[in-house]
């Protein structure tokens, strides 16, 4: 079973052929599946989309008793049945009529219990009772042909689902997490990939996120439509953005102090990356940051990149464009804000949103091009993964940061660096002396992960001087990366 992906669905292709994958599978017996990621980023819609096409049924909890949601959930099941009978006796005779939907049908029928985190917390042995019902000598799972999709916004919670000892594991043949949108393809859905300098700034401070291109209102038309946008959609206080990196926060369960984990996001968002400058910025001590950071990590607000060269050197970023801009330019302006000052708020924040906004943004575009855009020829082989680096250097009695490092990974063999790249998000072009300084750091690259001269990259948002294009047209092993490649290029 293979149903093209709906017109109205952006992106989201090799999810679409998952679920296809996933409600097609002819084995006997009913199959498990869940979905999750944060939320607002089109799980509903997706699954809806499928349910549509395929008639199937859906369900969505929501936060108020288990009694009530199976009340709900009665009457949901009888109008798609289109007939009447008396509200199920308990969580069993409900799981058990749901997985039965799939019998009565020649091919299977996908089955969704949105929002499951509401459900889990709201029943008690719930997920026993799916367990149960799917059990190979149970009734479902010698001839039902019913695909049950447990989908859900609680990262932790729908992630347990399937961990340790939990009731379910082992019984899903699907478990799928729904991420932002790339940089790319976020372009395309708000409308400026013909624009590639709109999109870069749009996605420094929205992201990839569905549901934010309507939340923010009319997508900017140019670069000069752009500031008076932000201060229009995303720093007035009567729009929902303004407050979304908030919510983002206070929604998530697992988050019992939100005034330590602003502070960790502050710090980050400011420019402290290693463990010890989080630390140093809350004065506290570095053995009380391991919970937090990994919270933070595992609700996909923050990521730890591993140093490409050394082990054990992880740096932290912000994973989630609109924690920073709250961060950073939001939430220390409130008050001004509130008196309606946008205009000027945004102004004052120049030079914060260019080094602390654009620069980091750009190098997280940078790196994601390395390893989704970029074709072999132009790093030297094919990496499985890119990251920042830091290179000692004796020349200069200090450590170097590098923002791309490109290595190819071989089991049972030396990792090799493929590529080192500089990333420049200033607002003038780049020139030869950004050259000068990669040549110097390829040189203090460790012997043993070099086979062969690793190419260089310069990464410019306001492109290069006419001498640098000069000179890297004469030299195979220079890459210039402008915005208009790392939008459309190889």
């Amino acid at each position: 079973m293979q149903l093209p992906k709906p017109s109205t669905l952006h992106d989201r292709d090799a999810e679409w052929r998952a679920l296809m994958s996933f409600v097609g599978h002819t084995d006997p017996g009913a199959k498990l599946g869940l979905l999750y990621g944060r939320r607002r980023q089109g799980k509903t819609y997706l699954l809806a989309q499928l349910v549509q096409a395929l008639g199937g049924f859906m369900f969505t909890g929501i936060q108020q008793s288990g009694i009530q949601n199976l009340r709900d959930l009665s009457r949901a099941y009888h109008e798609f049945v289109d007939r009447p009978g008396a509200e199920f006796a308990d969580w069993r005779a409900a799981v058990d009529a749901l997985l039965r939907l799939g019998e009565e049908r020649e091919a299977p029928v996908p089955v969704v219990l949105d929002e499951f985190s509401y459900l889990l917390d709201s029943v008690e042995g719930l997920a026993s009772v799916i367990q149960v019902a799917l059990a190979p000598q149970s009734r479902a799972g010698r001839q039902g042909r019913t695909r049950l999709i447990l989908c859900g916004s609680a990262l932790t919670t729908m992630r347990n689902v399937l961990r340790g000892t939990a009731p379910l594991r082992g019984r899903a043949s699907l478990e799928m997490q729904l991420n932002p949108f790339g940089f790319r393809d976020a372009a395309e859905f708000w409308g400026v990939s013909g624009d590639p300098e709109l999109a870069f700034r749009l996605h420094a401070l929205v992201g990839g996120t569905p549901a934010y291109r309507e939340m923010s209102g009319a997508t900017p038309s140019s670069g000069r439509d752009f500031d008076r946008w932000v201060v229009g959609h995303l720093l007035d206080p009567a729009s929902a953005m303004y407050h979304e990196g908030n919510v983002l926060l206070y929604q998530e369960p697992e988050i019992t102090d939100p005034a330590l984990y602003f502070a960790v996001l502050s710090a980050i968002s400011r420019g402290a990356r290693r463990r010890s400058e989080i630390a140093a910025a809350l004065a506290r001590p570095d053995s009380a940051l391991t919970h937090p950071l990994g919270v933070l990590e595992s609700l996909l607000l923050i990521r730890r990149d591993e140093d490409a060269l050394r082990r054990q050197r992880p740096v932290y970023r912000i994973a989630e464009p609109v924690i920073r801009l709250h961060r950073l330019v939001i939430s220390t302006n409130e008050a001004l804000l509130a008196l309606r000052q946008a205009d000027r708020v945004w102004a004052a924040a120049a030079d914060t949103v260019n080094s602390k906004i654009y620069g980091p943004h750009l190098e997280d575009l940078a790196r994601e091009w390395c390893l989704a855009h970029a074709d072999a020829q132009s790093l030297g082989g094919l990496p499985t993964r890119a990251g920042p680096a830091t290179l000692a250097c004796r020349e200069h009695r200090q450590g170097h940061e590098l923002d791309v490092v490109a290595v190819r990974s071989t089991p049972g063999e030396p990792d090799r660096v493929l590529a080192i790249g500089e990333v420049k998000a200033t607002t003038s072009p780049v020139g030869e002396s950004e050259l000068a300084r990669l040549d110097h750091l390829r040189d203090l690259l460790p012997r043993d992960r070099v086979a062969e001269p690793p190419r260089l990259l310069l990464f410019a948002r306001a492109g290069f001087t006419p001498a640098l294009h000069a000179t890297a047209r004469s030299r195979p092993d220079v890459e210039l990366i402008d915005l208009e490649r790392l939008y459309h290029g190889e």
